[in-house]
């Protein structure tokens, strides 16, 4: 016995036996983000139509935040914000930028990162992360330094293009640098209308569904990523399009709701593809969703690796007031005011429940204020890197239910508007394409639904908070913001005004 243990310590010292887990202590990372996904709509934060019973599992075995934010209020500032650590008054992508339309052969691709700027995936892969991203990207198009492999993620696969995300049956996917080719190459636009409802589902279902979803094609990807790495620590960042619209999910997860929600045909009047369901249908791409997040954690558990993996799930901002989604009917911004592209709460306050065996307590929830710069520094520091320079602080002691003291301010900008918070306080801005520099003033501490403006009642927060978001504000050649970075034109009583 005794020259079998001296045997079997030279081998490991050799690596010839094969590991069992995070080589320097480093917990694995699976940080999932949804698409669109809104504050109300899981049921871990109050929402009853809408099944989610994985994200719900995973909220009663760790922490549910009720005031985190999104870096922004669409898609690619906020997925920005979310891989640099730094809010969008310093952030390089600050807004939606698109290189091409809606043509079959139109440039794919969006603003794209620049290869100076440090994401987590470069913190985490210098720490002997193997890493991956899978889903959806919108930093940089082929052929471009923000392509996630020249970001530091050494898997892709998924949409490079948010508009190519607009379609659930697209005629093509990336794996890294090559495309791959799916549902026999076959392209539609995912933007019609219809005069008149089609006569049934099977047409509508022959009209716009193909083959291939998809989502599950990304899932399948992510969880052999998992497999093939379950021997090395690992950062997967599961970007699914799931529910950015348009309404597209398989029937039988349609079919699980009731057929008596959908009295009425969604025809493709507030843009994508119509849709016979619409309610059920949006219903059921959140459930899909859930079902792909119960698919990751199944392979956690197959691999043995749950208990050394912390999983974060989150949204990149609220819920669409586009494509048929019936946000009054799911309630699905709860009590907060505004809906995607708005800087009120319903647009950047989303959802996030974080689970690590260990070292977050299960069953527990925080009113710690955080947002999406914060997650690298967090993950920084759990992965065990040096600090980095950003705007984000480290939630490590909140997760460990430790004290921690009160977060920094909260700054958000997106075309013409500004917003800012801090502490009680919530500042927004919202006509400076107009000319007009008002601020209007909220106290979330009485009032979360942003239902008062109290700004009169507080001109030396107004103030105050002018003054910050001056400071918080880097000019940008590419996003500027009018009134503030050039001067506009407005028409004042048919007089000209600057």
């Amino acid at each position: 016995m005794f020259y079998l243990l001296i045997i079997v310590s030279m081998l490991a010292q050799e690596g010839a036996l094969p590991s069992t887990g995070s080589t320097k202590g480093q917990p694995n990372i699976v940080y999932i983000l949804a698409d669109d996904l809104g504050w109300g709509e899981v049921g871990c934060y109050g929402q009853d139509k809408i099944q989610t019973p994985n994200i719900d599992r995973l909220a009663e075995q760790g922490m549910l935040f009720t005031q985190h934010y999104s870096g922004s209020t669409v898609c690619a500032p906020s997925r920005c914000v979310l891989l640099t650590g730094k809010h969008t008054g310093h952030a390089v992508v600050r807004n939606n930028w698109e290189n091409g339309g809606w043509g079959e052969d139109e440039p794919e691709g969006q603003y794209p990162l620049p290869e100076e700027e440090i994401t987590i995936a470069e913190v985490l892969k210098d720490q002997g992360y193997a890493t991956a991203c899978v889903g959806k990207w919108g930093l940089g198009g082929p052929e471009t330094v923000g392509h996630p492999n020249n970001q530091g993620f050494d898997h892709f696969y998924g949409y490079l293009c948010q508009r190519k995300a607009h379609n659930y049956y697209p005629s093509h996917l990336w794996r890294n640098q090559e495309k791959h080719v799916i549902n026999d190459g076959e392209y539609y636009r995912a933007h019609q209308k219809i005069k008149a409802p089609l006569d049934s589902e099977d047409e509508y279902r022959s009209r716009y569904d193909r083959k291939d979803y998809a989502p599950d094609l990304m899932r399948d990807e992510a969880v052999q990523f998992i497999r093939d790495h379950s021997d090395e620590p690992f950062f997967l960042y599961y970007a699914s399009p799931i529910p950015h619209v348009a309404l597209q999910a398989p029937w039988e997860d349609i079919h699980a709701y009731p057929h008596e929600w959908d009295q009425e045909h969604y025809l493709g009047q507030k843009a994508y593809l119509p849709h016979p369901r619409p309610r059920a249908a949006y219903a059921a791409m959140i459930t899909r969703l859930d079902d792909e997040i119960g698919a990751l954690l199944d392979e956690l558990d197959k691999q043995g690796l749950a208990d050394d993996t912390i999983v974060i799930v989150s949204s990149d901002n609220g819920t669409t007031y586009a494509g048929g989604v019936d946000y009054d009917f799911f309630e699905s911004t709860a009590h907060l005011r505004g809906l995607k592209g708005s800087l009120y709460e319903g647009g950047v306050r989303v959802p996030m429940v974080v689970r690590w065996p260990g070292h977050v307590a299960p069953g527990t929830k925080t009113d710690y204020i955080s947002g999406f710069q914060d997650i690298l520094p967090t993950l920084a520091e759990v992965a065990g890197a040096e600090p980095v320079n950003c705007d984000g602080y480290s939630m490590l002691p909140t997760l460990k239910g430790q004290d921690q003291s009160p977060r920094g301010l909260m700054y958000w900008e997106i075309g013409s508007k500004q917003a800012l918070r801090d502490g009680r306080w919530k500042a927004v801005r919202t006509g400076l394409k107009k000319g007009n520099m008002a601020i209007e003033l909220y106290d979330l501490q009485s009032d979360p639904g942003e239902k008062t403006n109290v700004a009169s009642k507080h001109p030396e927060v107004v103030t105050r908070m002018a003054e910050l978001m001056s400071e918080y504000h880097e000019p940008s050649e590419v996003f500027p913001l009018p009134t503030i970075d050039y001067k506009i034109e407005v028409e004042k009583k048919g007089e000209q005004a600057s």
